[in-house]
């Protein structure tokens, strides 16, 4: 049998698992509230649940820290995405304890974070690391039970992609080397500011077969796998001749230049991280063409547009074109068919296509053909009155 005691203004239980004595703080200074914890302890016991002595003095800062942790260890997910992901999670419970991280508590901070604008998708993901760090606080004997949180219900993805004259109207509007980075994105639906502005002239192979290879290496990739992907001709014609101005401006500055995308301008550059602009060197690494990006696609009448659909435009295409869709995931980068499918759109362009499939399927077949082919049907009444006359 347990029991409870006082020290100081705060109460405690006492019980006793496989023989062994457990002391635990309340946290309170109710004697009823001490009780209570003492019976959930028992029945715990009782079922052979693991007990959780630490329960109360666990911080959200540890199981962030172990979280972390986690992911250097397994390799499961990128450090640095993670704790962007963790930004505003971490203004909103540092200091706090685990064990006040309940579902009410969750659901005050999903409606502050709409208060202040945020997507439902935003916050779901920051709930969805959140709850992967009380997970990992539960399999560590760290976090009691798992809180129930219900998820704001998000918005349909996004629709917008590229038609081919579209995407030819927004490229002529660009700089040479900013056609280039648009077009990998384009065919191969990578990710330009992370996937394509990083690319070093080591990871192309123009001497690959005939077509050539672009190589992402793993860990440069969202989610950690390398790609290799052979490039179309249109693809190779722009990549020769924009690494030969690449060579140009190396051997103009007197120094290796390792980027594909290096600025060959020394203007000022805004940041993608801050969005304040910089001073930038001709020959780093571009890191961003926001503002170019905006202004060719106003020019070309597509204002709004976003290099994301990019990655939209090249699922639908490669799988209109006969892509299997195995192949197409291993090109853009997907790991789950359910994102896969997220990003499959189907435009208006083709259900066009498609009933104009069913209507040529169905006049395929002449009426006269279809009536030959019909077999005259005698009504049951006859059929009798015939069997009768013959009898």
């Amino acid at each position: 049998m347990g029991y409870v005691f006082q020290r100081g203004n705060i109460w405690w239980f006492q019980f006793y698992q496989d023989g062994q004595r457990v002391r635990m703080s309340s946290d309170s200074e109710s004697e009823s509230v001490a009780r209570q914890r003492l019976k959930e302890h028992e029945a715990r016991v009782t079922l052979q649940e693991p007990v959780v002595p630490r329960a109360g003095r666990v911080t959200y800062d540890e199981l962030r820290a172990d979280l972390l942790a986690h992911y250097q260890s397994t390799g499961t997910r990128a450090v640095p995405e993670a704790t962007r992901r963790l930004r505003h999670v971490d203004r909103a419970f540092r200091g706090c304890r685990a064990a006040a991280l309940t579902g009410p508590v969750l659901a005050k901070y999903i409606i502050a974070r709409q208060q202040a604008g945020a997507a439902n998708g935003t916050v779901n993901r920051e709930l969805g690391i959140l709850v992967k760090m009380l997970r990992l606080g539960v399999e560590h004997h760290k976090v009691v039970r798992l809180p129930i949180v219900h998820l704001p219900k998000e918005a349909a993805p996004r629709a917008g992609f590229f038609e081919r004259a579209q995407f030819l109207a927004v490229r002529a509007e660009l700089p040479a080397d900013l056609q280039v980075a648009v077009t990998i994105a384009f065919s191969f639906g990578w990710r330009t500011q992370s996937e394509v502005l990083t690319l070093e002239r080591r990871q192309i192979d123009l001497t690959a077969g005939k077509a050539g290879t672009l190589r992402l290496d793993p860990g440069q990739t969202k989610n950690n796998d390398g790609r290799v992907v052979y490039l179309t001709p249109e693809l190779r014609d722009l990549l020769e001749a924009h690494l030969g101005r690449v060579a140009a401006l190396e051997k103009r500055l007197g120094r290796v230049i390792p980027w594909v995308f290096p600025l060959f301008t020394g203007a000022a550059q805004p940041n993608g991280q801050t969005g304040r602009h910089r001073a930038v060197v001709v020959g780093e690494r571009r890191q961003d063409f926001r503002l170019a990006w905006a202004t060719a696609c106003r020019r070309a009448g597509l204002a709004g547009m976003i290099r994301h659909d990019f990655r939209r435009t090249a699922v639908r295409d490669m799988v209109n074109g006969g892509v299997p869709e195995r192949v197409a995931m291993a090109v853009t980068g997907h790991k789950t068919r359910s994102v896969f499918d997220r990003y499959h759109i189907v435009s208006p362009a083709d259900l066009q296509a498609a009933a104009e499939k069913i209507g040529a399927a169905a006049t395929a077949v002449a009426p006269a053909t279809i009536s030959a082919t019909v077999t005259p049907v005698t009504p049951l009444r006859r059929q009798r009155r015939a069997s009768h006359a013959g009898t």
